[in-house]
């Protein structure tokens, strides 16, 4: 289609015709499709948009992800599902598929764009023949039952005055009341496949936590591991993660929250200029005040435009709840020196990590987030290790700076920030490498990949390199796979350029030099 007005077009059209229909959008498109979401709502039809949820072009544009179009689609009468990694972006979005067709309510099923939608992982994928089985097969008949036909005519979108509209409209609450308990049970149903335990709001943490952190997305990721250590240090402290944001409901969120709360901070990843708070902490606070006005709610924004969040910047927030004039409407991970909003937190904490963790170079159309890919793949194919691969792309695309994140562990890895924040090697650097005595090399890809006539294509060369002198895993099995990886990635550009690449990989081998990390003597900064 011409745009994404036309595609929620066809989809609307589509779902009239009775057939089962989805979407896949973000951002400024999604936004397009809000008008024919109103009608799909409010004609109950069972719809999924899937949404890598991304910023909205305000003073400027951004390709990079927050909740800003999900936020921004909240009226529309769709349903809404969040999910915190690509582990339960497969597992809930059969449970949006599942409640669309049994509660007649549509659901715009959303991760967070690049942070969740672009990342690899390890997961258990789900038995599809055991989902089927999960339908309700006479939702579904009625459904279809309920199709435009040319041999049943029936009158659809008509106009309605004053005298119906308000109470045909009121009509529609009893499917949004149902829909939670639609949701949770079909949640339960997922987790007696998966072993998982999912719930419209789930808690994690201290059983008597007397502080608590509600947010949605990957953030919730970070906060786990924060929690984690926090509470092995005695604090009561918790997470409330969100799942199914609309309908909100008053009755799972207060069913999940720990009776002991006294504060509670709601993280909110979007700006919504000129109201007293952000969308999600304005849903907790009534719902938590309605019950007990004794709880002290605050609101705060992070992670615009993919804003790395750190766990520093997470236990920044825990710290905040306990600052006796904190108050709504803070910001975390910038210096708002305009507002001065911003709460202060220590960039020097961080999180003990037994994880593996790489920082590959690159530049945009190299192919290095590719090689980075391959690379994921066959440790995490190959090995029982847990990989997970985040890349951070220049806006520019083509030419412009890409950082590859790259972490492998024993364990699920849940760390959705940055590997660490990159320098050049001044000597607070070589001073770090020498007393951790890392090994430092260097190899002019550029000059092999050259050589063999295919100049600025170094990614062969350097997955090679990550695989030999990381040890990863066996460094000829590894050659073996990527040459493999070769013969399939470059086979519909000819052989000569299959045996171009082999003959580049195969050059550098020994070509790359040990840089001796000279002593030196750094005086810190006071």
């Amino acid at each position: 289609m011409e745009s994404e007005a036309g595609a929620i077009g066809l989809v609307h059209g589509s779902l009239q015709a009775g057939c089962l229909t989805s979407t896949y959008t973000a951002s400024q498109g999604l936004l397009l499709m809000i008008p024919n979401m109103y009608k799909i709502a409010g004609e109950l039809l069972p719809c999924v948009i899937n949404v890598s949820a991304r910023s909205l072009a305000t003073h400027a544009l951004s390709i990079f992800g927050d909740h800003q179009d999900i936020y921004a689609c909240r009226q529309t009468g769709f349903a809404i599902m969040a999910s915190s990694s690509v582990q339960e972006v497969m597992d809930l979005t059969a449970v949006s598929y599942l409640s669309a067709i049994k509660g007649r309510v549509p659901f715009l099923n959303f991760q967070d764009g690049f942070r969740t939608s672009h990342e690899l992982q390890k997961i258990d994928v789900l038995d599809q023949d055991k989902v089927k089985e999960l339908i309700d097969k006479k939702a579904l008949s009625d459904f279809r039952k309920n199709a435009l036909n040319l041999d049943n005519p029936v009158t659809r979108g008509t106009n309605q005055n004053e005298d119906i509209y308000f109470q045909v409209t009121e009509a529609r609450n009893e499917y949004y009341n149902k829909l939670p308990k639609i949701v949770a049970d079909y949640m339960s149903e997922i987790n007696k496949i998966t072993g998982k335990n999912y719930q419209p709001f789930n808690y994690y943490g201290s059983s008597t936590a007397t502080k608590v952190i509600v947010a949605m997305g990957s953030v919730c990721e970070t906060i786990k591991e924060v929690v984690d250590y926090l509470t092995k240090k005695g604090h009561s402290v918790g997470l409330l993660e969100v799942h199914l944001y609309r309908p909100f409901s008053a009755k799972y969120f207060l069913k999940a929250l720990p009776k002991t709360v006294k504060k509670i901070a709601v993280l909110d990843r979007t700006k919504e200029a000129g109201s007293t708070g952000e969308p999600l902490y304005l849903d907790v606070l009534k719902t938590v005040k309605d019950v007990n006005d004794k709880v002290k709610v605050i609101g705060g924004r992070y992670g615009l435009s993919s804003k790395n969040t750190t766990p520093a910047m997470i236990k920044g927030v825990f710290d905040y709840l306990d600052i006796k004039d904190s108050h709504s409407n803070f910001t975390v991970g910038i210096n708002d020196d305009v507002t001065n909003l911003s709460i202060k937190y220590d960039p020097n904490f961080s999180l003990p990590t037994t994880d593996t963790g790489f920082l590959v170079y690159g530049y945009g159309s190299d192919g290095m987030v590719s090689a980075c890919k391959d690379l994921m793949k066959i440790t995490g194919t190959y090995t029982k290790a847990y990989v997970q691969g985040y890349f951070k792309y220049d806006s520019k695309k083509s030419g412009g700076v890409t950082i590859s994140n790259l972490r492998f562990g024993k364990s699920p890895i849940k760390s959705t920030y940055y590997v660490e924040k990159a320098k050049y090697l001044t000597n607070y650097d070589k001073n770090i490498m020498k007393k951790r005595n890392i090994k430092f090399y260097i190899i002019n890809a550029s000059k092999i990949a050259k050589d063999n006539g295919i100049a600025g294509k170094i990614s062969t060369i350097m997955e090679a390199l990550i695989f030999k002198l990381g040890k990863i895993i066996d460094y000829d099995f590894a050659v073996k796979q990527i040459r493999d990886s070769i013969a399939v990635r470059f086979k519909s550009k000819g052989e000569d350029i299959v045996n171009k690449n082999i003959k580049a990989l195969e050059d550098a081998v020994n070509k790359y030099e040990q840089v001796k990390i000279p002593d030196v003597n750094y005086i810190p900064e006071m």
